[in-house]
């Protein structure tokens, strides 16, 4: 029994399965900021989440665009940190 508990459990670089949804939720929901955010282009702008923690990689235009979409995907409920792999192009 604790060997199939076990195969269920989270690892660091595993995540559990309501982990994942809600890691799915939380990239969906940053990306439709990004995309409500009228000074982004939201297209150029990769997000992804693991554990609570969103990444978001690519390609703006400016500091204060990159500044903005950290603000914006700091702004959603669930988020734990965001880390800034976007560059200026």
């Amino acid at each position: 029994m604790l060997t199939l508990l076990g195969a269920c459990a989270a690892t660091r670089t595993q995540e559990a399965t309501g982990e994942y949804i809600d890691d799915t939720l939380i990239t969906t929901q940053v990306k439709a900021a990004i995309l409500g955010e009228p000074t982004l282009k939201a297209a150029e702008i990769n997000v992804e989440t693991f554990k609570g923690r969103v990444q978001l990689s690519g390609f703006v235009s400016s500091r204060p665009q990159m500044e903005t979409a950290v603000k914006v995907a700091r702004g959603i409920k669930g988020v734990s940190g965001v880390s800034n792999d976007m560059r200026l192009k």
